[in-house]
């Protein structure tokens, strides 16, 4: 059933609004009026499918995004990779590792399926409308990974593993091999459900940090049958707001201020408490605390700015910059804490806590362990032992799952 003239009125607009672009720059492109455009957002105009077309390149979307019903569409997800970063999609390299997690996904898909598990919904959709300016998305984003939290029950503490974390969401998760450039991907499509990749070259604080921000896609941003997050495409808006979601759902708010209380730095000047006592009214009567904070003492350096990065398993400079943004350290500090950030990677390796160097992600698993494959292997191995695939199944989910075949049937006939 098609959408209505109203609902891809507004489809368009935020798509358009999301990719920063007037009304007059649309125009120009379909070589139409403004006001069209205008009357097109509003409903009040009918659109070709040509125009359906154009328009949709222009913004990066896809045709079945924007026109279908729900949300993960049918067309082929290199179609739509090609739309939204071409350089990238027509890498034979991304195209290869693209195929090869997508293939996994299928697997695991067809294979809870066959065992007649119940197919995972995935997370709750926030239905936030797009953002319009970047304080929005901001907003927004620090609103949605407060929600999570406190839906997943995580209270305040560091977060564990963010694939484990997402997986158990219903969405499958897994590090591949991806340009320096790209931190990862969102894709949604009707035959494996929801998957996010992320660059498995980058040192794992950061990797965790693109687990949290391609997660936000699934959350806000599922319409669309995929996301990449590149350095070129950093500032749209719904990229800011991944972003920002990520800061918060790593280093919550309650959590960052409890940390810095408790090394009592970023207190006020002056501190005051009254102690309500029940055997008296007489507020003269009253027992009141005065003390006086030492600025210098009381001022984040370095090292707290390293320590709070090593609780919550977070890059220094996220650390940083989510401590300005809670206000506990104005622009000038921030700027001075950036600065040194050398003298932090030094405290570092000087404790054996480094994990900056590019690892290829194989050989630190601490944070983000293979889960998508072992889901689908232990998946395989269970529908084998039901006897509901054979041998030679089992041998063609052990190549798309680049495992020995022999070495698989051997686990599949032990269980």
């Amino acid at each position: 059933m098609p959408i209505d003239q109203a609902t891809l009125g507004k489809r368009l607009r935020d798509a358009r609004v999301n990719r920063g672009l007037t009304q007059e720059e649309a125009a120009e492109h379909l070589g139409i009026p403004r006001t069209a455009v205008v009357n097109i957002e509003s409903g009040e105009r009918s659109i070709s499918t040509l125009e359906v077309t154009e328009l949709a390149r222009l913004y990066r979307r896809s045709i079945a995004e924007l026109l279908s019903e729900s949300a993960g569409g049918d067309e082929d997800i290199f179609v739509v990779l090609h739309r939204i970063d071409p350089e990238f999609a027509d890498d034979p390299a991304v195209k290869d590792e693209v195929a090869r997690h997508v293939a996994i996904c299928r697997e695991g898909t067809d294979l809870r399926e066959l065992l007649g598990m119940p197919t995972e919904g995935g997370p709750p959709e926030y239905g936030l409308p797009a953002p319009g300016s970047t304080m929005e998305a901001v907003e927004q984003g620090n609103l949605v990974a407060a929600h999570e939290r406190r839906r997943l029950s995580l209270g305040t503490s560091p977060l564990p593993d963010l694939a484990k974390l997402i997986a158990s969401q219903g969405v499958w998760a897994a590090k591949a091999a991806l340009p320096d450039e790209m931190s990862g991907m969102f894709l949604h499509h009707r035959s494996f459900g929801m998957a996010v990749l992320i660059n498995q070259k980058h040192p794992l604080p950061r990797r965790r940090f693109s687990f949290a921000h391609e997660y936000s896609h699934a959350l806000m941003d599922r319409r669309a049958s995929a996301t990449v997050t590149t350095q070129r495409n950093r500032k749209d808006f719904v990229e800011v707001r991944a972003n920002a979601f990520a800061a918060a759902f790593l280093l919550p708010a309650e959590g960052v201020q409890s940390f810095l209380r408790e090394r009592r730095k970023a207190l006020p000047s002056r501190e005051e408490q009254i102690v309500y006592d029940a055997l008296t009214e007489d507020v003269k009567e009253r027992v009141e605390a005065r003390s006086r904070n030492v600025a210098s003492f009381s001022r984040v350096t370095y090292q707290d700015a390293a320590s709070l990065s090593l609780y919550f398993g977070t890059s220094y400079q996220a650390a940083c910059y989510r401590l300005k943004s809670l206000g506990f350290v104005d622009k000038e500090q921030l700027e001075e804490l950036l600065n040194k950030e050398g003298f932090a990677d030094a405290v570092f390796r000087l404790m054996d806590l480094a994990d900056g160097a590019d690892t290829g992600g194989r050989e630190d698993s601490r944070g983000d362990e293979d889960i998508l494959r072992l889901q689908v292997l232990n998946l395989a191995i269970e529908a084998y032992r039901r006897e509901m695939v054979s041998q030679g199944r089992l041998r063609e989910i052990s190549s798309v799952l680049g495992i020995a075949a022999e070495e698989l049937l051997e686990l599949a006939e032990a269980a």
